[in-house]
């Protein structure tokens, strides 16, 4: 059983000191692909790293007189490396550092949620094996259908929870760049080395091409990509809400002896969590909104993404990180109940099994057509009048003509439509 509610890593990641510390990184990267170029001295590079260091509170005071963050930032460096400071920040400009240093934050980003789409993947593992054959009625339009099993029903979340794990994989790629190529791309101030040199250290590749920035079709990607793992998490998290309901209670969110589930209503189990869940889905898939409204820049560079993704960068990775972790352990300790989901696959008398009766039917060289309207007016009986399906079955002197009350009871059957369960859960290994 996970244990484990929450970590702290996502939420550090986008602390303001971790964010200019990664810039710093950056700063100090540059400046010994500087020295190795010979365009600053090897001892400058040496004293820069050696003493580069920062204060929040002092680029704050300094932002407040420039109305610049990074030129801000990279004064407060200076002031604390002493005469090598002048080297800091040679040829570049200010999103040289903020994207590139952005593009290892958002590496560092997807690492965590790998780390927590994994986690998730194996506890549905667990449980689809668990409940591989707890037959449950399946439903389409929420109208029962046929059987299925729960197994099932997890398995197929394992199946998309590893495509998004693929998906996030995808956009770590595209998202873990770094540029630093000058006011407008070209590298008129500053040698292609030093791109390489910073991104190859950092673990990251040098786009092929900028502009002053990276191009925010990336970042789209990467955002939307968040909304679609979140749009899995509702959908899931939609499911338990539906099967939680009084008139199903099939499955439940764990309820804990202390919980409360209302302030003034003893009796309430709710499943707060799941609904939580389907909320925070909907901020991602906004956020993923603005992303994509921050592709289209002015020319080769305008500030207007710049403020959006200080917003919903932090709060997508962050809230899809809440997400997955609380989700997970909603997964872990589920609690089904495997007899009231038979109970209600049996609901409505056997009307269920009409597709098997259906094709036996027509096995036996009925035509299809008629066999149809056979088999549906039975069941219209049942649905309406609350008539007895199997008897009306028996009685009906058309569906005599091709089957023996015998061969009519036979299609009453789960079984016969859970005969490939081990077929579908050997594709995922289990």
């Amino acid at each position: 059983m996970i244990e484990r509610y929450t970590k702290e890593e996502m939420g550090k990641l986008w602390t303001e000191y971790n964010e200019w510390d990664t810039l710093k990184k950056v700063e100090i990267l540059a400046s010994e692909a500087q020295a190795s170029l010979g365009n600053i001295p090897q001892e400058a590079a040496a004293a820069i790293r050696e003493r580069a260091a920062f204060s929040v509170e002092r680029i704050h005071e300094i932002e407040a007189e420039t109305h610049h963050d990074i030129a801000a930032f990279v004064s407060t460096l200076s002031e604390n490396i002493g005469d090598a400071g002048k080297y800091v920040h040679l040829g570049l400009t200010s999103t040289d550092v903020k994207d590139t240093a952005m593009g290892y934050m958002l590496k560092e980003a997807a690492d965590i949620l790998l780390k927590d789409l994994e986690e998730f993947r194996q506890v549905l593992r667990r449980r689809a094996v668990e409940f591989k054959y707890t037959p449950c009625i399946g439903r389409t339009h929420g109208i029962h259908a046929e059987a299925t099993t729960f197994g099932l029903k997890l398995c197929n979340w394992l199946a998309e929870t590893e495509r998004n794990i693929e998906r996030m994989e995808h956009a770590k790629k595209t998202i873990a760049v770094g540029k630093i190529s000058g006011a407008v791309g070209t590298y008129a101030d500053v040698d292609p080395f030093v791109e390489a040199y910073v991104c190859e250290r950092l673990g990251i590749a040098p786009s092929p091409i900028s502009s002053q920035t990276l191009q925010r079709d990336r970042h789209a990607e990467f955002v939307s990509t968040l909304a679609v793992i979140a749009s899995s998490i509702d959908k899931f998290a939609t499911e338990i809400r539906h099967l939680q309901r009084t008139e199903v209670r099939e499955a439940e969110e764990y309820f804990s002896p202390k919980q409360k589930g209302s302030s003034i209503m003893p009796h309430k189990r709710n499943p707060i969590t799941c609904e939580r869940m389907c909320g925070l889905a909907r901020v991602i898939r906004g956020n993923a909104q603005a992303a994509l409204e921050d592709v289209a820049l002015w020319h080769e560079r305008d500030i207007s993404h710049s403020s959006v993704e200080r917003v919903i960068l932090p709060d997508s990775t962050i809230a899809l990180d809440y997400m997955l972790q609380t989700f997970t352990r909603v997964v872990d300790r589920l609690i089904v109940y495997p007899e009231k989901m038979l109970a209600d696959l049996n609901l409505t008398g056997g009307l269920i099994y009409s597709p098997i009766l259906l094709n036996t039917l027509v096995e036996k060289g009925a035509v299809r057509e008629q066999a149809y309207r056979w088999v549906q007016r039975n069941a219209m009986k049942r649905w309406l009048d609350g008539e007895d399906f199997l008897e009306n079955l028996k009685g009906d002197e058309d569906i005599a003509k091709f089957m023996t009350n015998e061969d009519i009871e036979a299609t009453f059957d789960v079984g016969k439509m859970l005969s490939h369960v081990d077929t579908i859960f050997a594709r995922f290994g289990l």
